[in-house]
């Protein structure tokens, strides 16, 4: 086995996962790359391409990763994507990390651990993102002022709304609104 490989059993990465399972042959079992069960000793693990290769050998399916069910979810994935969800349907509203967790039954550490594990960026970042998502298609399909175009998606002023908006976009609002209009 190679340390590519053994990289990703060890802190279980989820981008692995489908591409190859690894079996312990101490307890008898097989599971996905990103299974978060305690790191076998390398000498015990035997690395299998398909789930048959796995099973041909005697092993059966790890009880906590499920690697024998197609479209199962990680009690993390779920997470992020009721996150997502939630930002996506509240983006609108004053939400920060404390606010999200809360929603979703959760610490916000955790919320924020999970969240820039599987998205490679933080729930706020992606909330930011929804909100200058919605603002370019009011900008270009409404004549609303910038003030009220930042309040219709979240940001409380203005002054903030541009900042954030020409961070992002290379330009201000307006300067968005005058280039789209010419198209």
């Amino acid at each position: 086995m190679n340390e590519e490989i053994w990289r990703a059993v060890v802190e279980c990465d989820p981008a692995y996962d489908g591409k190859f399972y690894y079996g312990v042959l101490t307890t008898g079992i097989f599971c996905k790359p990103s299974c978060k069960s305690r790191t076998p000793k390398r000498e015990h693990v035997r690395i299998f391409a398909t789930l048959d290769e796995a099973q041909r050998t005697g092993l059966r399916p790890c009880k906590r990763c499920q690697p024998h069910k197609t479209g199962w979810q990680s009690a993390d994935e779920e997470l992020t994507q009721r996150a997502e969800q939630l930002i996506s349907e509240c983006y609108t509203e004053p939400l920060t990390l404390r606010e999200m967790a809360a929603r979703l039954f959760i610490s916000p550490y955790y919320l924020l651990r999970c969240f820039r594990r599987l998205r490679d960026c933080s729930p706020g970042q992606y909330l930011i993102r929804k909100r200058l998502e919605a603002a370019r298609e009011l900008l270009r399909g409404t004549s609303l002022s910038v003030a009220q175009v930042a309040h219709q998606v979240g940001f409380r002023n203005s002054a903030h709304f541009s900042h954030v908006f020409h961070q992002e976009m290379k330009q201000t609002p307006t300067e968005f609104r005058r280039s789209t209009k010419e198209e």
